[in-house]
């Protein structure tokens, strides 16, 4: 029985994608996977890919005066401004992160609205700590984009910085009959992520500490994504078979 979704037995069809070059297009195709899983022409899903340079505002953001330059500094920094439907504040991405949507049919799927961010959250935190990252369920003062169930990572001795990170954001999309999980990981090079992030909230004057931007690799030296990725499916299969995942 899966924690997140109590009523389905189904293993996880495992998805990987590369992004299309449209950051558009790769946001708007969760959408799309969570209405062919809600139809039944899916079963559940567990889509991966790492993005191109997105800069991924959230709804509220659009009605800020510093909208329009917060758009135009995230294209000067190279990254594509979007909006997404789900989520709170600006976030931006690049190919040293990985979004993962987890898909699944369920009767009432608003009912586990708050659990499934309890239990992702603890499960993002452990997948992490294979690695040797010291990861931590809970908002940082000053986080971009905060969230209660913000996952972040605190420096040990041997981190070459003495301050927490924020690593994951997490949003949900529920519809009649499914929901929708997106996270992003921040693993590898926080440094153009800080650097477009302090100057897309100062655009919009939303306060933001840009110390709490940062990567797996910021605490622990030599972290990339793969091996993320590797850690973070290890860790899913403790709770559910995953099918069609590739041979590494």
């Amino acid at each position: 029985m899966s924690l997140w979704n109590p009523q389905s037995d189904a293993p996880l069809s495992f998805l990987w994608e590369e992004p299309s070059g449209d950051p558009g297009a790769d946001l708007d195709r969760g959408i799309s996977l969570l209405r062919e899983v809600q139809s039944g022409s899916r079963g559940p899903l567990l889509r991966f890919y790492r993005p191109d340079p997105t800069l991924a505002f959230g709804q509220r953001d659009v009605r800020l005066p510093g909208f329009e330059a917060a758009s135009k500094t995230a294209v000067d920094n190279g990254f594509a401004p979007l909006v997404r439907k789900a989520g709170g504040r600006a976030a931006a991405y690049h190919r040293g992160t990985l979004i993962v949507d987890h898909i699944e049919a369920q009767s009432e799927a608003v009912m586990g609205h708050q659990t499934r961010f309890e239990v992702f959250a603890k499960l993002y935190a452990d997948a992490f700590r294979r690695l040797g990252v010291q990861a931590e369920v809970g908002p940082i003062p000053g986080e971009y984009c905060p969230g209660d169930h913000s996952v972040h990572g605190v420096p040990t001795a041997a981190s070459p910085i003495s301050h927490p990170v924020k690593l994951v954001g997490t949003a949900q999309r529920v519809i009649a009959g499914a929901w929708l999980f997106s996270s992003v990981f921040v693993v590898e090079d926080s440094a153009p992520l800080r650097k477009v992030l302090d100057e897309v909230y100062q655009a919009m004057e939303v306060p933001m500490d840009p110390s709490t931007v940062g990567a797996g690799d910021d605490l622990v030296p030599g972290l990339d994504t793969e091996s993320f990725i590797d850690a973070l499916l290890e860790e899913y299969q403790q709770h559910i078979p995953i099918s069609g995942l590739p041979v590494r």
